[in-house]
């Protein structure tokens, strides 16, 4: 009898010690998640780009346009100073900015903006049918907002980041605001 209570006492032990080793996450967790999968755009240099050129680093893909008047800016912002807080480990991140407005942001524009906020962030874009297909398969909620600034127009969107990790798997959704301590918490567990 003593032999089936150690034994079940040690079954316990070892669950508890393997439920200590799973990652715990700031942002929510969508690991095997069967959606984001193609991304296939061309880059503010003018190369063309998809998700695999960027296996063996983790990967924060945001989607944003450049009038952006808030969201899009503080997002950048966050992910610089996410950056800064990876320290030498900062290289083994991508940021991705995927422009929602393919009317306006050119490649030009793109070039000009993203690297402004980190000469590693690369800006991203395709046609109207291109765009249209990525954000289908990410699920980004997108849609244009008349008005009578002199835009023209502003994009109401989903504003949080997706997160792969080195092998090219989505892993992670960071919610708009989440503070650039938690992020890099957060790609460190990836890295």
């Amino acid at each position: 009898m003593r032999l089936i209570l150690l034994a079940l006492f040690m079954v316990v032990l070892a669950g508890c010690n393997a439920a200590n080793n799973e990652q715990k996450f700031n942002a929510t967790d969508i690991t095997g998640v069967d959606f984001g999968n193609t991304l296939n755009l061309t880059d503010h240099t003018g190369k063309p780009r998809s998700l695999t050129d960027f296996k063996g680093k983790v990967v924060a893909l945001f989607f944003g346009y450049t009038h952006c008047p808030d969201v899009c800016p503080t997002t950048l912002t966050d992910m610089k100073q996410a950056m800064k807080l990876l320290g030498g480990q900062a290289n083994e991140l991508q940021v991705l900015f995927v422009t929602l407005d393919p009317e306006r942001d050119t490649q030009a524009l793109l070039a000009e903006y993203v690297p402004a906020f980190d000469a590693s962030f690369i800006g991203l874009y395709g046609t109207k049918e291109q765009t249209a297909s990525v954000l289908k398969d990410f699920k980004i909620f997108a849609a244009k907002v008349e008005n009578k600034g002199r835009s023209g127009y502003t994009i109401d969107h989903s504003a949080g980041v997706y997160v792969f990790d080195k092998a090219g798997k989505i892993r992670l959704y960071v919610d708009y605001g989440t503070k650039p301590d938690a992020i890099a918490s957060d790609v460190k567990q990836l890295l």
